[in-house]
């Protein structure tokens, strides 16, 4: 896979990579034709499991090579990572206060983000496209950051983010699509809405390899930007959401076998 995709242009890559994890958020959401529900057990857990990628994901694949890279490229080491990371967590504190968007389970009287009368299957999309804005971006910079030359990036490592990424892209394209099913709406509908919420990450994806490769001096902040996105996203979302149905040791061991994972892909091919 790593030969073939080597004989593209670097934005090419970014966007075949995050179509892959768009494509993996789809057969997530393809679920819903198999199944009515999913045990809330079973749906913690993979929120768990995707909690841990994305924080393994955060240091392994974009915080360690933006400290490498500062350092590389003459800035004082923690500098660059420091302020990409706080900005990456202030960017998606914005969007989330802006953006209109339920959490899973959570009533009507809860939506977050600018009032709206909007339908609830839209709003819970919406959040998952929260987790997914951050995700494209990271895929797409960490190709950038192998075109621009950059010692301590390979391409090896940007596939093995964008597997991470898809992995844990599964559990959430079913934990949209799922529930939207169970409120009552038609099997192709909940599809629909689930799978679109992954749309996001190819639009992110690209626009982070063009980012890098047009203002190189910025791929130290680019790469924390994503990180602190992300777990931004982890600690706001992902975890509260994993643990609301009382199943702290399930939801607990998905998201230390995702950290697992993640870092085994990313040391094994990076």
């Amino acid at each position: 896979m790593i030969e073939w995709i080597s004989g593209f242009q670097p934005v090419q890559q970014a966007l075949i990579g995050t179509l892959f994890t768009y494509a993996v958020t789809a057969l997530g959401a393809a679920m819903v034709f198999f199944f009515k529900n999913i045990s809330k057990k079973v749906l913690d857990g993979m929120l768990g499991f995707a909690a841990g990628v994305m924080i393994a994901a955060s240091f392994w694949s974009l915080l360690a090579p933006s400290i490498d890279m500062a350092e590389q490229m003459g800035m004082i080491p923690w500098v660059p990572p420091v302020i990409g990371f706080l900005v990456g967590g202030a960017f998606l504190r914005l969007v989330d206060k802006l953006l209109p968007h339920l959490h899973l389970n959570a009533p009507m009287s809860e939506v977050e983000g600018v009032k709206t009368s909007w339908h609830k299957s839209i709003l819970l999309t919406l959040a998952i496209t929260l987790h997914n804005i951050p995700e494209g971006l990271a895929v797409g910079v960490a190709f950038g950051a192998v075109a621009a030359g950059i010692p301590s990036a390979s391409l090896a490592g940007a596939v093995a983010l964008a597997l991470g990424i898809g992995i844990q892209n599964f559990p959430e394209g079913a934990a949209v699509s799922i529930p939207l099913r169970r409120e009552g709406l038609s099997r192709t509908k909940s599809f629909m809405y689930g799978q679109a919420s992954g749309i996001v990450e190819p639009i992110a994806g690209v626009l982070g390899a063009l980012l890098v490769l047009v203002m190189q001096p910025v791929l130290p902040y680019a790469l924390a930007f994503a990180a602190g996105a992300m777990i931004f996203v982890v600690v706001e979302e992902a975890i509260p959401e994993s643990q609301s149905s009382g199943n702290t040791d399930i939801a607990t061991l998905g998201a230390m076998v995702g950290f697992a994972v993640m870092m085994t892909l990313d040391v094994a091919l990076g």
